[in-house]
């Protein structure tokens, strides 16, 4: 049985399985019924653990045991694992959001809290800084700088970057209008977003951005993320953001912004 490595992969992506999981489940699918010993064979995964794996998969509701000797296998209709893994998925979720959730008050979080406090005063803020890889990274470190925003946002983005950033960034831009933080975006006004201005004006200044092309967000002139490559030319896994703590380079940015953004057309008008 020969199966492509980008096959695999995405299998493992999808069902949250190691490899030799998804080697193993292959060989079974193949066969329909089979023993530890020959899917082994089948799937180049060493006979010492294929019991393991199988009974890994067991659990996970990916094969049933057959009653008999030699002891075999049968795999599931792989709908109905997709349904299985979806639930256990849920499960598994759940528990661990309430796990976290439990941290809150506790001396863990409280020490936690302490240490990180002691550590940022031996940084030198130069140091403040970082390379986030991943577009979901990227969001979730853009979400944390929004949040403790005090005094004003800015921000320029694409047409697509702004439908993704109201997808997910929403609450936390209309928790910033209840602070009275100043949001202000610059975006190319499109067809594809021309449909969400009228929502994002309710708590954004909105201006159509023509002639510059970037993407950055600055926070209170002393913080900013900054994306290297254009989101049309770069997959979401291999978009890079650049994090900066450094108020000399974020406030210079801000200025050169600033001119700009009076010559930029305000999104009412430029919808007209």
């Amino acid at each position: 049985m020969i199966v492509k490595d980008e096959f695999l992969s995405k299998l493992r992506q999808f069902f949250a399985l190691n490899l030799y999981e998804v080697k193993i489940w292959t060989a079974l699918l193949s066969r329909g019924v089979s023993t530890a010993g020959e899917l082994s064979d089948i799937g180049n995964v060493p006979r010492s653990r294929a019991y393991d794996i199988l009974e890994s998969l067991e659990k996970k509701g990916f094969v049933v045991m057959k009653l008999g000797k030699p002891i075999k296998y049968i795999a599931v209709e792989p709908k109905e694992v997709v349904e299985r893994a979806k639930k256990l998925m849920w499960e598994n979720a759940g528990e661990s959001v309430k796990r976290l959730d439990e941290l809150k008050g506790t001396d863990v979080l409280k020490e936690l809290d302490l240490l990180h406090k002691q550590g940022i005063e031996f940084i030198e803020p130069t140091d403040l800084s970082g390379a986030i890889r991943g577009r979901h990274n990227i969001y979730s470190h853009l979400e944390t700088m929004l949040k403790n925003a005090e005094k004003n946002v800015t921000i320029m983005t694409t047409s697509k970057g702004l439908l993704r950033k109201m997808d997910s960034l929403k609450p936390t831009f209309e928790k910033l209008k209840k602070k009275n933080v100043k949001i202000r975006i610059a975006v190319p006004i499109t067809k594809e977003n021309i449909d969400l201005l009228k929502d994002v004006s309710k708590f954004a200044e909105v201006r159509n951005s023509t002639k510059l092309n970037a993407r950055f967000a600055l926070i209170d002139g002393k913080e900013l993320m900054f994306m290297v490559m254009h989101d049309d030319n770069v997959h979401p896994s291999y978009d890079i953001g650049i994090w900066v703590n450094t108020p000399y380079f974020a406030s210079a940015l801000e200025s050169i912004f600033d001119l700009a953004w009076k010559d930029m057309q305000p999104a009412e008008k430029a919808v007209k």
